[in-house]
């Protein structure tokens, strides 16, 4: 009974194994002919013609940083109070300026600008239309933290890191410098030449005479502030009142 259900193999006719043998054979051959391309291509890219990716990123624009040039002159025409101009290899800034059209001779720009290395303020006379290298100063926000003996100490809010600047660098701007004031450092050639206070400054009166009634028609009298400089203030000013001051005239302007 159990030779009845023995497995029994089935003979496929000739012309079929023929077939699938020449059909195995042919998948072979095209995988390696494909292994023979990608290794090929591998091997010489550039004889790869490019898909529309490489094509798109050979056709990209430069970055922005090469497309933009920094011009590094301007005309004397273009000269304003606050200019920063080089001249004789050294960085100055332009304090006023003049534009002059005589009736005979040609036109010129008569300044007035400041040394920022040595502090030296010249009146300099430029040619109409003459082209004048432009000074590369740039500019940091550091807030001055506290004064170390003669040196004043200015920190990065953002590194951290500390710059000292001495007596002599801050001059009588020191009146007006408070403690926590956030100030515009200059740099010029990788080194600090100059720096800048606010505009408007906020200090508190610590020493002056009573007031005399809130009114602007009574007079005026000196009052000493927190920073030890003294300044001319209307008669209502009190000990304990905050006043704004121009930090580059030393004027009072208002009560904060």
């Amino acid at each position: 009974m159990l030779g009845r259900w023995a497995p029994t193999s089935v003979a496929l006719p000739y012309h079929r194994l023929h077939h699938r043998a020449t059909d195995a054979a042919s998948q072979a051959a095209t995988m390696a002919a494909s292994l023979r391309h990608l290794s090929t291509s591998a091997a010489a890219p550039h004889h790869r013609r490019p898909n529309s990716f490489h094509r798109l990123a050979l056709a990209a624009p430069p970055p922005l940083r090469s497309r933009l040039t920094r011009v590094y002159a301007l005309s004397s025409n273009d000269i304003r109070a606050g200019s920063n101009v080089e001249v004789d290899g050294a960085p100055w800034k332009v304090l006023e300026f003049l534009h002059v059209k005589p009736g005979k001779g040609a036109a010129f720009v008569r300044t007035k600008m400041r040394n920022y290395i040595t502090g030296n303020t010249v009146d300099k006379t430029f040619r109409a239309g003459s082209t004048i290298p432009e000074a590369s100063i740039s500019k940091e926000t550091k807030q001055f933290t506290y004064k170390d003996g003669s040196q004043f100490v200015f920190m990065d809010l953002t590194s951290f890191e500390e710059t000292r600047l001495n007596e002599s660098d801050v001059g009588d701007r020191q009146k007006w410098l408070k403690e926590g004031m956030d100030c515009n450092l200059l740099y010029w050639n990788g080194r600090i030449i100059d720096f800048d206070l606010p505009i408007t400054v906020r200090l508190t009166v610590t020493d002056t005479d009573p007031g005399q009634g809130d009114s602007a028609q009574g007079g005026t009298k000196p009052a000493t502030v927190e920073t030890g400089a003294v300044v001319t203030v209307p008669s209502f000013v009190n000990v304990g009142d905050d006043i704004l001051i121009d930090s580059r005239t030393g004027q009072y302007m208002n009560r904060a």
